[in-house]
């Protein structure tokens, strides 16, 4: 929705899909670290194999994690350096639980939704089990904190009407912070020049 309304949208999701499809940037290093098992026929990372793996093994997320962080925050960067929009939405689902980023972002907003309705949309979309789904927000940062930590809250209980009429309006505060932005970054570098002038 924000894309729409012409904001910029850099998904480490989409950046870390892409590593991990066939012939992506990561599967060599996943096939090494992990085995054949979990190549997929098609030579994508088998997902449902490897969510099994990480999620009962911290070590083995700690591995995983070694070679996709690397590279997804690599090609994060360079997205969110050549975005010719007037605003870029970072979208990173652990972004707080990483502590990552915090160079390239000014504020914090967390979509959110009861956690009933977390599970029910995340078992639906990813055809996994309603233990699955308990196991993987139990390795996250608790609801309650995630809130705490936000700047902006989008609720997402409601339809898509209603998201829609929060995006448009958080849509226009980001493009007023946009220009507020460029105008302290211009003054700022106008005194840069002047001092250098001297």
């Amino acid at each position: 929705m924000f894309a729409a309304l012409g904001a910029g949208v850099v998904d480490v999701d989409d950046i870390s899909h892409t590593l991990t499809k066939s012939g992506g940037a990561a599967i060599a290093a996943i096939r090494e670290q992990f085995g054949a098992e979990f190549i997929a026929s098609d030579g994508s990372i088998d997902r449902a194999r490897m969510r099994e793996r990480v999620f009962g093994d911290a070590a083995a997320k700690g591995q995983l994690e070694a070679i996709l962080h690397p590279l997804i925050n690599q090609s994060a960067r360079e997205q969110a350096l050549h975005a010719p929009q007037p605003y870029l939405l970072l979208v990173v689902p652990l972004l707080l639980e990483l502590g990552a980023y915090g160079d390239l972002t000014q504020r914090v907003a967390v979509v959110d939704c009861a956690e009933q309705m977390q599970i029910a949309r995340t078992m639906s979309r990813s055809a996994i089990s309603a233990d699955a789904v308990r196991a993987i927000m139990a390795a996250q940062l608790p609801r309650t904190q995630r809130l705490a930590e936000a700047d902006d809250v989008l609720n997402n209980d409601g339809g898509e009407g209603d998201l829609k009429r929060q995006v448009e309006a958080l849509h226009a505060r980001y493009l007023d912070l946009a220009v507020a932005y460029r105008a302290s970054r211009k003054g700022a570098d106008t005194n840069i020049s002047s001092n250098l002038a001297r």
